[in-house]
């Protein structure tokens, strides 16, 4: 069995390093990824998932060096979701974590996220064609 999970987004903060007791390095940092579309009312709609992404080894070096809080990322890996009850306030809690095996760095270093930047629906670049696609 294979499973394999493709996001383009924005970092929510700043990659965090550590290294593990056998001396791998770990980065983990967050992934904004939005949605945003028009209702039938003509009214704006926008949704958020927040994504917690660990990359290991030297993408986790590179990870380290080069993103920054806000910079637009395309994130493959494999995913994970885990649920629980928050202690203090007794509401259930769920997170989205991604296992990296590839980060591509969008946009130019320190770049603002540019508006209708990424994928669309059909998991395209916009405006690409089938000649466009290299194999």
């Amino acid at each position: 069995m294979f499973q394999q999970c493709i996001i383009v987004g924005n970092l929510g903060r700043d990659p965090e390093m550590r290294f593990m007791p056998d001396g791998r390095p770990v980065t983990t940092f967050t992934v904004a990824v939005n949605r945003r579309w028009t209702r039938q009312d003509g009214t704006q709609g926008e949704k958020t998932w927040w994504f917690r992404v660990t990359a290991w080894g030297r993408l986790a070096e590179t990870c380290n060096q080069y993103l920054s809080r806000g910079r637009q990322v395309l994130v493959v890996g494999e995913i994970d979701a885990s649920a629980w009850i928050d202690k203090q306030s007794g509401e259930a809690r769920a997170s989205l974590e991604l296992t990296a095996r590839d980060v591509k760095f969008l946009g130019g270093r320190g770049a603002a996220p540019e508006e209708g930047m990424g994928l669309d629906a059909g998991g395209e670049a916009p405006g690409t064609t089938e000649e466009d696609i290299p194999f």
